[in-house]
């Protein structure tokens, strides 16, 4: 049997049969009470049984009727639960984000943001995935995160990327070594007799490191190879040789055992940005995330002018 009801037939029985008044349900939904007798009778017929028992001065519900009551109220308080949650997520008041960054990003930028998303949006929870940049455009494409935060890649030309930052590539050196005693910028290929401890590949800092040291026709082969900066920050402040990161991993990794110098010929500048589906629109939730982001981008950009 196909029965054709709709939430207002529900809201008007559950009025009925909460005042069971003709006249005073007639009045509360706007209509004469021959508009209510005419709509009831037709849910009746819809369902095939009498939900109501009248007299001239008394209506009660029949025991059909009482368990469509019932079972109206629990659809109608799921309905607007359903309303509300949609709401909600239209509005980033709910949801859920998931965001790929690489580990620099995941520990020196993202926890601020993620403080102030907090602060706007209790309501929503998020997910963060540090990782490299190889397996964040893989997770993009996938659909497990809302977008990536990560250094750009032109391989990956299915993904949309937005430039949103640089950062330039500094040496990492023991304060023990004699190069920690000099000042200003150090050449890449006056580097190249040193004992290099180097991220592994995929990571973008191997593959811009490589590029630099092409420049100079020079093949980059690193001494020690991992996965973790704070494993070549420890190989570094040890004495075991140096480093070559961007500024914002080495900012997470700083350490008075280790001194810093700007790598030049050539200035070596790593990318940064968004990288999102093309054909997928953000959630509310994720937009809203994404406009906190830009915002405190803005800010840092201000606060690097105005101290130069």
């Amino acid at each position: 049997m196909k029965v054709n009801l709709s939430m207002r037939d529900m809201e008007t029985v559950l009025l009925l049969g909460r005042v069971l008044n003709f006249r005073q349900a007639a009045a509360q939904l706007h209509l004469s009470q021959s508009a209510l007798s005419a709509q009831i009778l037709r849910i009746e017929e819809a369902l095939g049984v009498r939900l109501f028992e009248r007299t001239t001065r008394t209506v009660r519900l029949t025991a059909a009727g009482e368990v469509f009551v019932r079972q109206s109220a629990y659809v109608q308080a799921a309905f607007r639960e359903a309303v509300d949650a949609v709401s909600g997520i239209a509005h980033a008041e709910r949801g859920h984000v998931a965001v790929a960054a690489m580990p620099s990003l995941a520990a020196k930028l993202l926890p601020r943001v993620l403080m102030a998303f907090q602060r706007a949006h209790p309501a929503v929870t998020f997910k963060v995935f540090d990782t490299l940049s190889g397996p964040a455009f893989d997770l993009v494409r996938a659909g497990e995160v809302d977008f990536a935060l990560t250094a750009a890649d032109p391989e990956q030309v299915d993904l949309q990327y937005e430039a949103m930052m640089s950062d330039r590539f500094v040496l990492l050196i023991p304060k023990s070594h004699a190069l920690a005693r000099g000042k200003g910028p150090i050449r890449w290929a006056d580097t190249v007799h040193l004992s290099h401890i180097s991220m592994t590949h995929p990571s973008s800092v191997r593959q811009y490191s490589e590029w630099a040291f092409l420049q100079n026709r020079i093949r980059f082969q690193p001494l020690f190879e991992a996965e973790r900066l704070q494993t070549i920050a420890a190989m570094v402040e040890c004495g075991f040789g140096v480093a070559a990161l961007p500024e914002i991993a080495a900012s997470t990794v700083a350490h008075p055992g280790i001194v810093e110098r700007l790598l030049t010929a050539p200035v070596t500048r790593r990318s940064i940005g968004l990288v999102t589906a093309r054909n997928r629109t953000l959630s509310p939730a994720a937009a809203a995330l994404l406009g906190i982001l830009r915002a405190h981008l803005a800010e840092r950009r201000d606060h690097t002018t105005r101290s130069r």
